[in-house]
């Protein structure tokens, strides 16, 4: 019954000659979407932290979808310096990139090692940082796109400056259920970021679109505790989707032609939605962009 409420991405669209990002394309969606992304012939760049599980899915990617042009690249999203060498490394040795999937996501706790809370460093910052960096040659292979893996849990989110900074945190607490809170501030970050850079981006030939990939079986949850992860999987296992069509709205925000005109929007489901107001609120958006700047030394 599920199956049927599952939207695919119908884009027959080919890639031979581009060049894509996916970050944390080691395992779930991102994989599976790096998988689809070089079967249509795009030149596919991993950009993941652990070299060790890097190269094993460099492995797997290449076999299955019979392609080559797939390349690991060293990325954590914790180290705003190692952001600074991935793009310097990637703008020398790439000559285009003309979609950049900004998919990795985590909950945990602990810092980075700029000081910044984990969740918060690699699910906004990380990403915000990179993001800026690659943007000229982004400009420069238009029309190109910049796709932001969020989350419905972006709802429960609110993005409280004053905690940022003073703790360099979206919040305080250590408690579980500070924990999911934390997560869900990141991915509305995502979409208030996605807002704030379409309207930067007017005039260029970049567009960029947020969205939520549905509740995915993968191993997000890995860092949860075993109870959580033991509820979690038998409640939602019932509406879980598996990674291949968890990727079918990255694949969309990515491929789907006629979609220019709704840069900035989030998408669901393979389908444009409307979102709170906290969501697309141009002060606060405008702010988290100003703040985020400073955070990066930008």
């Amino acid at each position: 019954v599920y199956r049927n409420y599952f939207k695919n991405c119908t884009s027959k669209a080919k890639l031979h000659g581009k060049t894509v990002i996916v970050t944390g394309s080691n395992t779930g969606i991102g994989k599976t979407t790096a998988i689809e992304l070089a079967k249509r012939g795009a030149r596919v760049i991993l950009a993941c932290r652990s070299k060790q599980r890097g190269e094993a899915a460099l492995q797997d990617v290449k076999r299955e979808s019979g392609s080559n042009q797939v390349v690991f690249m060293q990325l954590d999203l914790a180290s705003l310096k190692s952001v600074r060498s991935f793009a310097e490394n990637f703008l020398k040795t790439e000559p285009r990139l003309d979609i950049l999937i900004n998919n990795a996501g985590l909950f945990i706790f602990g810092r980075t090692e700029d000081g910044f809370g984990m969740t918060f460093g690699v699910n906004h910052l990380g990403h915000f940082l990179l993001t800026n960096l690659l943007l000229d040659r982004l400009k420069e292979c238009g029309p190109s796109r910049v796709v932001n893996v969020s989350s419905g849990a972006h709802n429960w989110g609110t993005v409280d400056f004053d905690c940022l900074n003073t703790h360099k945190d979206l919040r305080i607490g250590t408690s579980f259920v500070a924990g999911q809170r934390v997560y869900a501030d990141s991915k509305l970050c995502n979409v208030l970021f996605t807002y704030e850079l379409a309207k930067r981006l007017k005039g260029t030939k970049v567009t960029c679109y947020s969205l939520h990939p549905g509740v995915i079986k993968t191993d997000i949850i890995r860092n949860t505790s075993p109870i959580f992860q033991l509820i979690a999987l038998n409640v939602l296992r019932f509406f879980m989707k598996t990674p291949l069509q968890g990727s079918q709205t990255t694949l969309h925000c990515a491929l789907q032609e006629g979609i220019e005109h709704l840069s900035g929007r989030h998408f669901s489901n393979c389908t444009a939605r409307e979102v709170l107001a906290k969501a697309k609120d141009p002060v606060t958006a405008k702010k988290l962009w100003e703040i985020s700047e400073r955070f990066c030394d930008l």
